[in-house]
């Protein structure tokens, strides 16, 4: 038996990543809040495997329903199993094609509060489907573990699935969570509708974001575009469609490396990961309390960071402690924090050259 959270499961002949356990924890913290203030959880585990997400919905976030599905006849044995220790009432077991699952829900008008896709490869194939059997308010949990794709090193692979170009640069990852929150915003606005972002989460191997669905399209000009990386200075900036013609660093003219169309709005919903990180202080959750904390501060920051060995490489010094440059780069009026991404990097509004002369700052102070 394993015990994962507050479930006890055997794992038989299904998949089980024993190390995404925190990317659970995280589904499961925000589907407790949901119910919480909602007053009722229904969800729609559609790649259920063993069923751990399934248990600990219904037991962590006291889901009233959970829909179990997965289209590996393997798999239902283990997942009966583990499952018959809820309610009969509580539960429901199907072994259909998930987009199948998806589009019955909409054509029985069985909206589901949580809409669970925990898949391999790309997640845009799921995408237009998942958002038929989503309610209005309710969430979308995706994954991606195609981190070539999204992270420019299979750039014909990003144009077939997002219809964007994703190149290489230091903040790559990041890039991988914006291009997932793109497609899903722009398919949803295709739809009349939109997405908020609640959460979004790179492991360091997969690349996990939660959204809300909403009535209202939020796409626009300032949210969805491109982020251009300059090659020569090592500094990012936002491209609007309209400006596309015109894209050049701003520091010295050169022709900007382009990624895009991706999401550029905020990554997380703050006033969400406060709920969670309030919830967690409840359970005794120390370490998704620390993860949340970061999501926290990087939530409203822009959209790429600087790691610091670019910063020690570009600007030939030895590289001083993240808590320092933030410090003096907030002291100097900018905005800037660490990032759950990279462990080190920052993130800032200042452009690269500030970063160094920040770096530089230090060193001074040590001679």
């Amino acid at each position: 038996m394993t015990i994962e959270g507050k479930a006890t499961f055997t794992i038989g002949s299904a998949f089980y990543n024993p190390n995404a356990e925190t990317v659970r924890d995280l589904a499961v913290l925000a589907a407790a809040v949901y119910r919480r203030d909602r007053g009722s959880l229904r969800v729609l585990d559609a790649m259920a495997g063993c069923g751990v997400r399934s248990l600990r919905y219904a037991i962590e976030s006291q889901a009233d329903f959970v829909c179990a599905n997965d289209s590996n006849s393997d798999t239902q044995t283990v997942l009966r199993e583990n499952l018959a220790q809820l309610p009969p009432e509580q539960y429901q077991i199907s072994d259909r094609d998930a987009i199948r699952v998806f589009f019955d829900c909409y054509n029985h008008q069985n909206y589901y509060d949580l809409v669970d896709v925990d898949g391999f490869g790309s997640p845009v194939p799921y995408v237009h489907a998942s958002l038929s059997a989503c309610a209005i308010n309710g969430l979308i949990y995706l994954t991606s573990t195609d981190g070539r794709t999204v992270t420019g090193r299979a750039p014909d692979n990003c144009v077939a699935d997002y219809g964007a170009i994703a190149r290489i640069h230091p903040a790559a990852h990041e890039q991988g969570l914006r291009l997932i929150l793109g497609n899903v915003q722009q398919q949803a606005a295709s739809r009349g509708m939109g997405i908020i972002p609640v959460f979004s989460y790179f492991t360091g191997q997969t690349y996990r974001v939660m959204v809300r669905l909403v009535s209202s399209i939020q796409l626009t000009e300032q949210n969805y575009g491109f982020l251009g990386f300059c090659h020569e200075c090592g500094t990012y900036q936002k491209v609007e469609w309209r400006k596309l013609g015109r894209s050049q660093c701003s520091l010295d003219s050169r022709s900007l490396v382009l990624s895009g169309a991706m999401w550029l709005g905020h990554l997380h919903d703050a006033g969400q990961i406060a709920q969670m990180i309030e919830l967690a202080k409840d359970w005794n959750w120390t370490a998704q309390i620390r993860l949340l904390e970061l999501m926290s501060m990087e939530a409203e920051m822009p959209p790429y960071f600087y790691t610091l060995g670019e910063i020690g490489r570009r600007g030939k010094l030895d590289i001083p402690k993240s808590n320092y440059l933030i410090q003096t780069l907030r002291d100097w009026g900018h905005r800037a924090s660490l990032t759950h991404i990279d462990r080190e990097a920052i993130k800032t509004d200042a452009d690269l050259p500030t970063c160094i002369r920040a770096a530089k700052s230090f060193a001074f102070r040590r001679s």
